[in-house]
């Protein structure tokens, strides 16, 4: 089904026949300028230049379906409108005036069958990339600019909240860091009551004690509610909890939401929090020594901790299971990288017109593996085959927030293929 949209983009990327074009009564119109796009309120395009007939006409267009949008949207009646020189319509089912008595010409889009076609094609719900087939005819460095452009926004939609956090922690970084790190240590299903845990558990409490590793599990596992009916080392957290609560009055978390359900024991919340713990039990202003030295390889071992000992043993609290290290794995750790250093190093760099940060951050992303999940799977098939994270980010960004949305005309591939037509 056409929309409005597309007839709006096909006016402003010229994407039809411009020659011989005529008024619905018959007068000759010549387009000089096609006008500036407006998305708030008013008409499409401003400041538009046309001959139409022998008059030389300055103004604005607008641009709908039919022409008794027109009256359906009660322009007739805005004074807003009386601006507009032409009313472009793909069908003109009657006469429109302004607000002043005045009749507008009007223009049917010549709109090639191609075009349409290829559209109803891109739109269509039932297929995952529709314009898969295209990729082939698209020259390869168009489709990196692209990325590229896709991945700049992925980092500007994950930074917002990191502006957030700034803000509501008057800009201490380190705390703000803290936060979101613990959050992705949620890794997606069980990020919303990591991100609760860090809120109601200041990393400054943490610092004081963060030469006791012991404390320090002691303080998370008891704000998460996750020491109750444990088993003796779960006792004796509770028990240096108490105390730790006393002592900073913290007040721990209330149904927190944990999820277990299909997780694989590696993602317990549990072992989580005990590979956090020991994290900050080992390094500490995290944050600022990553900004000291963005190196891959170094960031890479500040994550590689291993949790207390106890943690070999065990993926809960009560269950014993076979001895094994439980050290972060590689895939969870480039996992972090992706979604809190590189974010937060770009933010940084940002914020403090630091050039060579942000640029260490898109370094970071061409140094990590790139990521294997279903998008990057499916955008394989079509002949894009990812070199690292930097290309898994921006293909992630444009099947979320385009493909799947359908709002390929704001793609710039989708913007190739129709011209093709």
């Amino acid at each position: 089904m056409i929309k409005e949209t597309l007839l709006q983009y096909i006016w402003q990327n010229k994407l039809f026949a411009v020659h011989n074009l005529q008024t619905t009564n018959g007068e000759t119109i010549e387009v000089i300028d096609f006008g500036r796009r407006n998305t708030d309120a008013g008409p499409d395009f401003f400041n538009a230049k046309l001959k139409i007939g022998n008059k030389m006409w300055a103004g604005n267009v607008e641009i709908h379906l039919r022409s008794s949008d027109w009256l359906r949207h009660k322009h007739d009646k805005d004074e807003a409108y009386n601006s507009v020189i032409l009313h472009v319509v793909k069908e003109a089912d009657t006469d429109i005036f302004r607000a002043t008595g005045e009749k507008i010409p009007q223009l049917v889009l010549p709109i090639s069958a191609g075009i349409l076609e290829k559209y109803e094609n891109l739109i269509d719900k039932n297929k995952k990339i529709p314009c898969a087939k295209e990729f082939s005819q698209i020259p390869e460095i168009f489709i990196h600019s692209w990325l590229n452009a896709l991945l700049l926004e992925r980092l500007h939609s994950k930074t917002e909240h990191i502006a957030s956090l700034l803000e509501k922690n008057k800009n201490n970084w380190e705390e703000a860091f803290y936060i979101i790190l613990l959050r992705n240590f949620g890794f997606g299903i069980n990020g919303e009551p990591f991100e609760r845990l860090a809120q109601s558990l200041s990393l400054t409490y943490l610092q004081k004690h963060k030469n006791n590793l012991f404390q320090i599990e002691a303080m998370f596992f008891g704000q998460a509610g996750l020491l109750e009916n444990g088993d003796e080392y779960a006792g004796k957290l509770k028990s240096e909890y108490n105390f730790l609560r006393t002592k900073f009055a913290l007040t721990p978390l209330e149904n927190a939401g944990w999820k277990l359900l299909r997780l694989r024991p590696v993602n317990f919340p549990q072992l989580r929090i005990a590979q956090f713990a020991a994290l900050i039990h080992n390094s500490s202003k995290l944050f600022s020594k990553i900004i000291e030295n963005p190196d891959y390889e170094y960031v890479f071992k500040l994550f590689e901790v291993e949790p207390s000992e106890y943690w070999d043993t065990h993926y809960t609290f009560r269950h014993a299971s076979p001895k094994r290290s439980k050290k972060m794995g590689e895939n969870a750790i480039n996992t972090l990288l992706i979604n809190t250093i590189v974010p937060f190093l770009f933010f940084y760099g940002k914020k403090n017109n630091n050039e060579s940060l942000q640029e260490s951050a898109l370094k970071l992303l061409e140094k990590i593996p790139p990521e294997t999940n279903r998008i990057t799977k499916e955008w394989a098939e079509t002949g894009i085959k990812p070199q690292n994270a930097f290309d898994t980010q921006a293909l992630i960004e444009l099947q979320k927030n385009y493909c799947d949305k359908k709002d390929c005309l704001r793609c710039r591939i989708c913007h190739k293929v129709l011209r093709k037509s």
